[in-house]
């Protein structure tokens, strides 16, 4: 009985072995490009956005608390909550999102000449 490539008896269990050589390479393969590169991509854009922090950004911790950058050192950052304007002091790893709205670098209009896109209309 084959299974897969897989022989029940001793003769021919070298193929089998590529068989199912292959078959663990495939699984790990599937692995890689569905669950660790994501997140590795996911983890290098999240300190990306921790490392571009500046003074006056509106960020939201981890924990949920909202509040305005007043200072950025090393590994620490100083935060303004509240009305009352209390001081918090937080490490870079607590920072969940930078709600702060930055305007994307322009890029070059396209000049009359130019061709326009079939979709160009859904940009407006």
């Amino acid at each position: 009985m084959t299974l897969l490539g897989f022989s029940a008896g001793t003769a021919g269990s070298s193929g089998g072995m590529v068989t199912m050589i292959l078959l663990y390479g495939l699984i790990i393969a599937v692995f890689y490009f569905i669950l660790i590169r994501p997140q590795s991509k996911q983890k290098k854009k999240e300190e990306e956005m921790r490392n571009t922090i500046e003074v006056g950004d509106t960020i939201v911790t981890i924990g949920g608390i909202v509040g305005r950058v007043v200072s950025v050192k090393d590994d620490d950052i100083v935060i303004e909550t509240g009305a009352d304007r209390n001081k918090l002091k937080i490490k870079k790893w607590a920072i969940g999102s930078n709600e702060t709205k930055r305007s994307a670098p322009k890029t070059e209009e396209k000049k009359d000449g130019e061709k326009k896109s079939f979709f160009s209309f859904l940009k407006k």
